[in-house]
């Protein structure tokens, strides 16, 4: 007997405040056409004031349990993947745990900046699959609005607050591909190319949150490659073909990115399911989202494989292929 952790529920939320291109018009040299033909992205959401990335997640966790047709106290466990804190600590893990009313159980927090929840699933995974929890609730949620510089054009135009909520449960398997639930993960870092992506506050440093900083060609560059890498060498591990795949979810970070991997993974875009147009990248809520998404419009049915992979700061890149 194998054990798998099948997804039981997902769930998403973005903050009220629809944020269209037009709007950075007046305050940086840009324009909608400029920002659209360079990322894909037309709109984001931003939190409001007062509304905190904890707030975010557990809007996506209670819509992934109703979802689920569960209550917060059948959850184990939650893994929540974040590099926005509402605090340096306590996790948002445990504010989510108690917010939701959840009196048993464990939580924290994994940081992967834009790999956060692939890292997050993963950890998750393993949770269920050794016996050390039956249900884990996997969240990404990000507040990213908060550590923009908005001076800088390069960066503020491409991301968005978000969260999204999957809900893991343990299941019987055969140990064959044709199993529902999670069938393999790949998980790499690199801590050589840490200026590409960062931010440049921290406690032991400045003190200060910090404000984020990319060289944008420079990750490009490294992101088609290994994105399509870590895809197949999970693939790999359970014998599956590119062919085999009806959907990559990917980190929606920029359309020419995703493009450029479906193309080297020889999938059509109508194999990938994209909404960095509606909400920008929103970082480790992105691949959740897009879930979310997906399902709720009736593309990602059960039974349907898919792959999610993720390239961030670190740089840290990882890949996980299911069966809803």
């Amino acid at each position: 007997m194998t054990i798998r952790a099948v997804v039981k529920g997902v769930g998403h939320y973005l903050p009220e405040r629809i944020v269209p291109n037009s709007e950075f018009e007046a305050t940086l040299d840009t324009s909608d056409e400029w920002i659209r033909s360079r990322s894909g992205i037309a709109q984001r959401h931003f939190a409001a004031e007062g509304e905190f990335t904890s707030d975010l997640a557990v809007k996506a966790a209670q819509s992934a349990l109703d979802n689920a047709g569960l209550q917060a106290d059948d959850i184990d466990a939650i893994v929540l993947a974040t590099s926005t804190p509402d605090l340096t600590f306590p996790s948002v893990a445990t504010m989510v745990q108690q917010k939701l009313g959840m009196t048993r159980g464990f939580g924290f927090d994994v940081q992967a900046v834009c790999a956060g929840f692939v890292y997050a699933l993963t950890t998750a995974n393993a949770l269920v699959v050794s016996g050390q929890a039956k249900r884990v609730m996997v969240i990404g949620a990000e507040t990213f609005s908060r550590i923009m510089d908005w001076e800088d054009r390069s960066t503020c135009v491409l991301f968005g607050d978000g969260a999204g909520a999957l809900i893991l449960e343990a299941a019987e398997g055969t140990g064959e591909g044709s199993d529902r639930g999670i069938l393999a993960a790949d998980l790499n870092s690199d801590g050589r190319y840490k200026d590409m992506l960062y931010v440049d506050g921290g406690v032991s440093t400045t003190g200060t949150s910090g404000k984020l900083r990319m060289q944008g060609n420079a990750l490009f560059r490294q992101a088609v490659e290994r994105l399509t890498a870590t895809a197949r060498a999970a693939m790999a591990q359970v014998n599956l073909k590119d062919e085999d795949i009806d959907w990559i979810v990917p980190h929606q970070a920029n359309i020419r990115i995703i493009q450029g991997t479906a193309k080297k993974m020889g999938l059509s875009m109508d194999n990938v399911i994209v909404t960095l147009q509606d909400q920008g990248n929103t970082s480790a809520a992105s691949i959740p989202l897009a879930l979310s998404v997906g399902v709720q419009d009736g593309r990602i049915k059960e039974g349907d494989l898919l792959v999610t992979e993720a390239i961030g700061g670190g740089l840290a890149w990882g890949s996980v292929v299911l069966r809803w």
